[in-house]
């Protein structure tokens, strides 16, 4: 069941890329993270009462409390990050930086939780997964190359928080209902992600919001909340190692939408690289 709830997390991360790029054309990547969140938070809590689980909220120790607290955190500036990363650059290019968190969450897994077990294939699948990652991000050749440096930033930065909110996240739903981690740490996102807003004065732009943008927001949210309680699930249940490289397949998803949405197509080197990176994940799969 956690590898099946895995895939469906990549699925619905693929959707997630695509319904936020289009709802960041003309509205500031802070204002759309902060709306997108309220949406993921309604959905959350909504499954948390349908599982029955907000009884044990009260119930929840400290250090799992603590620990849920720091992976929302992490999850906010991840999301910041990616989001700006992802209204200056193109979703090809953003995605597969960002998706490089695998390497360090893999690592850490191993280091942290003694994920040991079929150590030279995951460190194998590990290093096809960066290879293939380098191979996809391509220069973008542009006259503006500050700007072009600055995206680059945000993503590295996203995946780097990306990495955290995965072992922090492991501890914390030790011990919780998956459901209730999900939602307890989405308030965090929320809370950190408005107060961004507030503080850079961006609230006032929430009145000239783009309709026709403002339902993708609030479609990518819907999405990442079902991505999330899918791949809480399979992080509280399955093996960290393993659930992360199938959660990054969503690259796959995210990149066959983006042609057809966005007409982005992958260079020979940029597909090369795409097959090494389900390669490297399917290895880890395989001999789990």
């Amino acid at each position: 069941m956690w590898l099946i709830a895995a895939i469906l997390s990549a699925v619905f991360a693929g959707l997630t890329a695509i319904l936020a790029k289009c709802g960041i054309k003309k509205t500031d990547s802070d204002v759309a993270t902060a709306i997108r969140t309220v949406v993921v938070l309604i959905f959350a809590w909504v499954m948390v009462f349908v599982v029955g689980s907000a009884e044990t909220i009260t119930s929840i120790e400290t250090k799992p409390l603590i620990f849920l607290l720091l992976s929302g955190l992490a999850t906010g500036a991840s999301w910041i990050c990616y989001f700006k990363a992802l209204s200056m650059g193109d979703v090809n290019k953003v995605v597969p930086i960002d998706k490089s968190s695998t390497i360090l969450s893999v690592l850490l897994a191993i280091i942290c939780f003694g994920e040991t077990e079929q150590l030279a294939v995951k460190l194998i699948g590990t290093a096809i997964l960066a290879v293939g990652i380098f191979m996809m991000v391509e220069k973008k050749q542009s006259e503006r190359k500050e700007e072009s440096r600055v995206w680059m930033i945000y993503a590295v930065l996203s995946a780097l928080f990306a990495a955290l909110t995965s072992i922090l996240a492991k501890i914390g739903v030790s011990g919780v209902e998956s459901n209730l981690g999900t939602a307890i740490r989405t308030g965090v996102v929320l809370l950190m992600a408005w107060i961004i807003v507030f503080a850079k004065g961006k609230q006032r732009q929430i009145r000239t919001l783009d309709k026709k943008e403002l339902v993708f927001i609030a479609l990518s949210g819907i999405a990442t909340g079902a991505s999330w309680l899918f791949y809480y699930y399979a992080i509280q249940n399955g093996i960290v190692s393993v659930v992360v490289p199938i959660d990054k397949l969503s690259i796959v998803f995210t990149v066959a939408f983006s042609f057809f949405v966005f007409k982005e197509k992958l260079s020979r080197k940029a597909f090369a690289g795409l097959a090494l990176m389900v390669v490297g994940t399917l290895l880890m799969v395989v001999f789990k």
